[in-house]
């Protein structure tokens, strides 16, 4: 018998899986661009490429999109919500990424859409392509999970992510891999709690060293991933 609490843990579980069937192992967001140049080559640099986009890259705004998303679906603030999923289409900086962002939230959101049927009105409120951190955002508020938990979720799912990229791009063993994600743990408890205090005009960041990747990674001989 599931006990209070239970039912939101598992639910974050499954939408911060990497087996969830939204295609996010087929993009490592221009990572696959620096190991090509071998800006980052070994374990150490895999990390401080990482540590630097959860400080100040615009993975903090996706999660702060996310939140906003999260806090449109408690407020059954439809409106809200499709604003804030076009706010963050116009945020992307490359072709590559926008289009990862959108297949993703595509894929979750029919995925979210057949497997809660209920709540299909939240969907059918986006007026465009949507982005996967309002889809993340839209699920997570559906399935009830405290704001900061899915926030951390959303920040763990995305890091490990690029670390399976890094560790089939470089390549590195599994135990790097799993050691960068131990290592990020408090850094990404500490961004979590500062994009839950983001006012919307705080909204920025440092990402022109992923754009620059991104764009080059579209005009890349031989490619692996599509971003």
């Amino acid at each position: 018998m599931l006990i209070a609490g239970d039912s939101s843990l598992l639910h974050l579980l499954q939408l911060a899986s990497p087996a969830l069937p939204v295609g996010a192992y087929s993009y490592s967001e221009g990572l696959e661009t620096l190991v090509d140049r071998e800006v980052i080559n070994n374990k150490e640099t895999l990390e401080d490429w990482i540590e630097d986009e959860l400080k100040y890259g615009s993975i903090r705004i996706e999660t702060a999109i996310m939140l906003r998303s999260y806090h449109s679906v408690c407020q059954n603030d439809l409106e809200a919500l499709d604003k804030w999923n076009a706010w963050l289409s116009a945020a992307r900086d490359t072709e590559e990424l926008r289009q990862q962002s959108w297949q993703m939230g595509r894929s979750l959101l029919k995925l979210f859409v057949e497997l809660q049927p209920q709540y299909s009105v939240f969907a059918s409120a986006i007026d465009a392509p949507c982005n996967y951190a309002v889809a993340f955002g839209v699920a997570a508020a559906c399935w009830q999970i405290e704001e900061r938990v899915a926030a951390i979720g959303y920040l763990q799912s995305w890091t490990a992510n690029i670390i399976s990229a890094g560790v089939r791009l470089i390549p590195l063993g599994q135990t790097a891999g799993q050691q960068i994600l131990i290592n990020l743990h408090d850094l990404i408890v500490r961004v979590t709690q500062e994009i839950l205090l983001l006012e919307d005009e705080e909204m920025s960041s440092c990402s022109w060293g992923l754009a620059l990747a991104s764009m080059a990674h579209q005009t890349q001989y031989t490619r692996l991933f599509r971003s």
